[in-house]
């Protein structure tokens, strides 16, 4: 089951969140933009801290707790879509692939959307939740 989302701008701003469970707990707005900021500093932070020598690092990409992951995929242009999952979620790669492919279309295609703002669009919400739907959210 997918929890939420959450669309996060290169600048660490969110510009966009849905919860797809009833049963989450409502946040405010402002724990929102907190939580995204807070992701947004980690993610930088573990993108410098690789073990690896001479390799760049991606940053974080999964967070596992008790009874959820976060997923993150981030576009190259540093737009980061994360996913709040059951632990046991398959395929939740291309589920965020898919969340992109999706964004795409319906956001960034938009000629009304302004980059980096947060989205407000109707075709989005609806196809997004059509994929959420498909994939088992």
């Amino acid at each position: 089951m997918i929890f939420s989302l959450y669309i996060i701008n290169k600048a660490g701003g969110l510009i966009y969140q849905k919860n797809f469970s009833e049963g989450l707990k409502k946040l405010t707005a402002n724990e929102y933009l907190v939580l995204a900021g807070t992701f947004h500093s980690v993610h930088a932070i573990t993108s410098k801290i690789s073990p690896v020598r001479n390799v760049t690092s991606s940053g974080l990409e999964v967070l596992e707790a008790d009874t959820f992951k976060l997923y993150c995929y981030q576009t190259l242009t540093g737009t980061k879509f994360l996913i709040i999952a059951d632990s046991n979620h398959p395929n939740i790669d291309l589920v965020l692939r898919r969340t992109y492919d999706v964004y795409s279309d319906f956001v960034m295609k938009n000629p009304f959307y302004t980059p980096e703002m947060p989205i407000r669009s109707e075709l989005f919400d609806m196809n997004l939740a059509k994929l959420i739907k498909q994939v088992g959210g």
